[in-house]
């Protein structure tokens, strides 16, 4: 048996312990079997060892775990926020605020005394000291320390929220807060935090039991939809494509998987229709962005495309071709758990995993991609599967104006790429105040697109070269002749063979 190692393809042992814990909740939806006992019982698995690794004790991290399997259930159904804070896992950072560190030189000078309009730094013994009840955190002091003694402690979930939903409880100093009401479930503060201690709810009992009540397939068909980023996980196994991640989808009782990036063909070839008819146009692509602009700058909220994400597309696609399948997306993204609850979308996708979630399933049933069969998949054009990167979108819009002739009479597409949370503040702003300099704004939340999503695998290394490599494999193909593929509800021969060797 090929050894696969989950400590190659995740960035830090937060993620393998989420993962071992999913696996464990993974197991006991596939027996149907949530049984007090064996739910207790997943802390002390996942936490084998007597002696603490991080926390003060081996009971405070089991009990932390306990809360982690809470969130794998599904998490607090009553608050429909997508990610959660782990009260007791929450306490370890610093929340000084402004303070004078070990680099104050005891300078003549003291800029920081004389520019504070508080009065709250005094000298003692030729040190600066910061009077916190007098402070208000204005920072002028470390603006003009020339030691650069004067620092902010700014906790990385506060600092990651694009939105400030992030705050510190005012009566628990020590726990952070999510106003739900701001947040556009984007999930850096998932990602961002070191101790785990913000995590998003999972809907992984939800697919299970989608895929066990389908009874083989028999009683209905459940598509995986797969998000063209899935390339880019296993960068540490280069042996592994996409062709044997969609066998172990097979093997976990999928009736079949299919491209995602087949539904942003046909998304761009809309979109090029949309942009052109109204002259100016922001993406749809991402739910966050969607999110931001609708909540953040509603001046913009009739620009954005009406046209459905990639996901939905290619997902409303199969529910005409068989109304009776389910169908669960899988992919890098936090948000598109919000996205399947917009009204717009609801009707064509049951469940939405993410690429954390779908290795916790592989974990739990045994299966090692590294053992999977190959097969060819070659349905999506190489511009849809650009989409997972920064810049895709706008390419593909592009070649979808070529492609339908929609610059004969002189339209000309003037599109500009915003990744990460500054670059879509600052398009998005701009284009609030004049839309002519730009007509089409390609908007990402995660920096380098889908890529750099909360919820892969590993957010280093080779992302962007691995989606063009997948984007070059695809041949030639125009997207208006990669979508004829939708014109059948069958299985792919390679995927049919496939199927048929692992019965």
């Amino acid at each position: 048996m090929a050894e696969f190692d989950l400590k190659k393809i995740f960035d830090t042992n937060l993620q393998i312990i989420k993962c071992n814990v999913l696996a464990e909740v993974a197991r006991l939806a596939f027996d149907n079997d949530f049984d007090y006992f064996r739910i207790s019982g997943i802390p002390e698995k996942v936490i084998q060892d007597d002696s603490p690794r991080v926390r003060c004790c081996v009971y405070k991290e089991r009990a932390i775990v306990s809360e982690r399997v809470k969130l794998g259930l599904g998490g607090n159904k009553s608050d429909p926020t997508l990610v959660e804070v782990i009260d007791i896992a929450c306490d370890e950072c610093p929340v000084d605020g402004i303070k004078v560190t070990d680099s104050c030189r005891g300078c003549i000078a003291h800029r920081c005394q004389s520019v504070c309009p508080r009065d709250a730094i005094e000298i003692v013994d030729t040190k600066a000291r910061i009077d916190k009840s007098k402070c208000t955190e204005c920072g002028l002091c470390m603006e003009v320390c020339q030691y650069s003694a004067i620092i902010r402690n700014v906790r990385p979930c506060v600092k990651s929220c694009p939105v400030k939903a992030i705050s510190i409880d005012p009566v628990n100093h020590q726990k952070a807060i999510i106003d739900g009401s701001k947040c556009i479930s984007c999930g850096q503060c998932v990602y961002q935090c070191p101790f785990g201690a913000i995590s998003d709810k999972s809907f992984i009992t939800d697919a299970i039991r989608i895929l066990r009540e389908s009874e083989e397939n028999t009683a209905y068909k459940v598509y995986a939809v797969v998000a063209p980023s899935v390339v880019s996980q296993y960068e540490a196994y280069p042996q592994i494509t996409i062709g044997m991640i969609f066998s172990g989808l097979l093997k976990l009782g999928f009736y079949r998987s299919v491209e995602a990036a087949l539904g942003a063909d046909l998304t761009a070839l809309n979109e090029a229709k949309e942009l052109v008819e109204k002259g100016f146009l922001t993406s749809s692509c991402c739910p966050a962005f969607v999110n931001y602009i609708r909540s953040y700058v509603p001046g913009l909220k009739n620009d954005i495309s009406h046209n459905l994400s990639p996901m939905a597309q290619i997902s409303s696609v199969l529910k005409d071709q068989d109304p009776d399948c389910r169908i669960i997306f899988i992919g890098p993204c936090i948000a598109k758990k919000n996205e399947i609850t917009w009204s717009s979308v609801a009707p064509y996708v049951d469940c939405v995993l993410t690429f954390e979630e779908m290795q916790g399933m592989f974990l739990a049933k045994n299966i090692n991609l590294l053992e999977m069969r190959d097969f060819n998949v070659r349905d999506a054009s190489g511009f849809g599967r650009g989409f997972a990167r920064c810049g895709g979108l706008s390419d593909a819009v592009a070649q979808a104006i070529k492609e339908q002739h929609l610059a004969d009479d002189g339209f000309e597409l003037r599109g500009v790429m915003a990744n990460g949370f500054d670059e879509v503040r600052r398009e998005l702003l701009k284009a609030a105040r004049d839309k002519k300099t730009n007509n089409f704004i390609e908007g990402m939340f995660c920096a380098g697109g889908c890529v750099g999503g909360p919820a892969t695998l590993s957010h280093f290394g080779k992302k962007r070269r691995l989606v063009e490599k997948y984007s070059s494999a695809a041949g030639n193909r125009e997207m208006i002749g990669a979508i004829r593929v939708l014109r059948t509800s069958s299985v792919p021969v390679s995927e049919a063979k496939e199927k048929e060797s692992m019965s």
